[in-house]
C-alpha cells in the first residue's frame, strides 16, 4: 500500500456570496475530487490545538502525525532546517518577510500592503537581502536567503518575542505591531531606508509590481527537535513543497525532500512536476508515503481574490489530483490518499483562523464513507469530527494510534 497527502494550504473558507452561498472549494470545478468522495470518507479535522496559533506550522506538523503541543518551537527554525542554517541551542531564529509598505508617512505610521511584496521571486530577493546584510549583520545577527518573500535571520544568544505576522496586518497602521525590542525594531526601519529606492525596486515599480522596501520580522524560535517520521511510523517519507517551512519540517523528521524545478509557491507553480514528483517517489524511488503541499490557495486567500483562489483549488485538482491518481490506478498499486487544507484561510478577513478543517479519505481498494460530495458544509453535517489533527495521520496509514500511545 502507498499513502499520500494532497495539502492545499489555506484552501477552506466561508461561504462566499459572489459564489452564491458556496465555499471556494464547493464552487470550484473538481471532477476528481468528486470522484474520489464518491467513494471516499469525508468529515472534519481540527488541525490547530485549542490556544495555538493558526499558522502553516502547527497546522501542518499536526497533519504530518506529530503533535504540536510537544514538538512546536517556533516556526522559523523550521524554515531554517530547510536552507541549512546552522542552529545552536542558545540561537533564535526568526522569519524575515521581504513586505511592501507604504511609502510618505513616517516608518511608525507606514501600513502594510503586501505582506510578500507581489511574490518577489527569490532571485530578486537575495540581491535585496544582500543590500540588508552589508550595513545589518553582524556577529549577532546573520541574514540568510530563503525562498520568494521568506527568509531567516538567526539571532545568537537571543530571547524568543512575541513577534506579529505582516500577513495578519494587511492595510493596518504598522506602529503597534513593531517588535517591543528596540534593536529589532530600529532595524527593520533601517530596513526600508536601505531598500525602498534600491535598483530592483525601482524596476518592480515601472513594471507595475509592488517593490519589496522593509525587512519584517516574525516566527521567532528555538532550534526545533523532531523524531524520525520512519522511526514513529515504519514508513519512507517524502516532501514534495515549495516552501521553506514544509521543507524543514522534512528535513527534521528525516524525510527525503525533493526540489520541483518550476515549483515557487504560487499561483503559477509546477504544478504537474510536484504530481510527477509524488508518483515518481512512490512507484519507481521506493517512498511509502508522499507529502504534495501547494500553497497558491492560501496566498490568493491573503490577497483577498475569490477568482483567484478557486483557480487555486482548480488546479489542484485538475494538475495534480488527476495525474497523481490516473498513474497509480495504472499502476495497479493499492493506495490510500489523503486530501485537504492545513487552515481555512478566509477571503473576508485575509488571514488564518483555527476553525476545523474538511478532509477527503480515499482508498483505492475499498468503499469507506457513504459518497458525499467533499466541501465544508457536507464535512460538517458528516457528524465526524476528528478533534486530534495529529492522529489522522495513523487514520490514513490504517495503524492503531491507541497501542502506540501505550508505548
Amino acid at each position: 500500500m502507498k499513502y499520500l497527502v494532497i495539502l492545499g494550504d489555506g484552501m477552506a473558507d466561508e461561504p462566499q456570496e459572489a459564489l452564491d452561498g458556496r465555499t471556494v472549494i464547493e464552487a470550484a470545478c473538481t471532477p476528481v475530487m468528486d470522484r474520489l468522495a464518491e467513494k471516499g470518507e469525508v468529515g472534519m479535522l481540527r488541525t490547530i490545538p485549542a490556544g495555538m496559533s493558526p499558522g502553516s506550522d502547527t497546522a501542518n506538523l499536526a497533519v504530518l502525525g506529530y503533535d504540536p503541543r510537544r514538538y512546536y518551537t517556533g516556526r522559523s527554525p523550521l524554515e531554517a532546517l530547510s536552507i541549512g542554517v546552522p542552529m545552536k541551542d542558545t540561537d533564535v531564529a526568526m522569519r524575515c518577510n521581504l513586505v511592501t509598505l507604504s511609502e510618505e508617512e513616517p516608518f511608525e505610521e507606514k501600513r502594510i500592503l503586501d505582506h510578500s511584496s507581489g511574490e518577489i521571486s527569490t532571485e530578486d530577493a537575495a540581491v535585496l537581502l544582500e543590500a540588508v546584510r552589508r550595513e545589518l549583520e553582524n556577529e549577532t545577527y546573520q541574514f540568510y536567503v530563503g525562498t520568494s518573500y521568506r527568509h531567516c535571520v538567526i539571532w545568537a544568544n537571543g530571547r524568543v518575542e512575541e513577534l506579529d505576522a505582516p500577513h495578519d496586518h494587511l492595510t493596518e497602521v504598522i506602529g503597534q505591531y513593531l517588535p517591543e525590542n528596540e534593536t529589532l525594531r530600529a532595524m527593520m526601519k533601517r530596513s526600508f531606508e536601505i531598500l525602498d529606492q534600491h535598483p530592483i525596486n525601482q524596476e518592480r515599480r515601472a513594471k507595475g509590481l509592488n517593490p519589496a522596501n522593509s525587512c519584517w520580522f516574525w516566527g521567532a524560535g528555538t532550534k526545533p527537535l523532531l523524531t524520525s517520521f520512519e522511526e514513529e511510523y515504519g514508513k519512507k517519507g517524502a516532501m514534495i513543497s515549495a516552501v521553506d517551512l514544509l521543507k524543514g519540517i522534512a528535513v527534521g523528521a528525516g524525510m527525503r525532500v525533493i526540489q520541483v524545478p518550476g515549483a515557487n509557491g504560487g499561483l503559477n507553480t509546477n504544478y504537474e512536476g510536484k504530481a510527477q514528483a509524488a508518483v515518481d517517489a512512490l512507484l519507481r524511488e521506493g517512498a511509502d508515503f508522499a507529502y504534495v503541499h501547494l500553497e497558491g490557495s492560501d496566498e490568493m486567500g491573503h490577497q483577498g481574490s475569490v477568482e483567484r483562489k478557486l483557480k487555486a483549488v482548480e488546479n489542484l485538482d485538475s494538475r495534480v489530483l488527476k495525474p497523481v491518481t490516473e498513474q497509480m490506478d495504472a499502476s495497479g498499486e493499492p493506495y490510500r490518499l489523503l486530501v485537504l487544507p492545513d487552515h481555512p484561510t478566509p477571503l473576508r478577513i485575509r488571514t488564518h483562523t483555527a476553525d476545523p478543517v474538511p478532509y477527503l479519505l480515499y482508498d483505492s481498494t475499498k468503499k469507506l464513507g457513504d459518497g458525499r460530495p467533499y466541501g465544508e458544509t457536507s464535512a460538517a453535517e458528516s457528524g465526524i469530527m476528528r478533534e486530534e489533527g495529529f492522529r489522522m495521520m495513523r487514520v490514513l496509514l490504517e495503524q492503531d494510534f491507541a497501542k502506540k500511545d501505550k508505548n
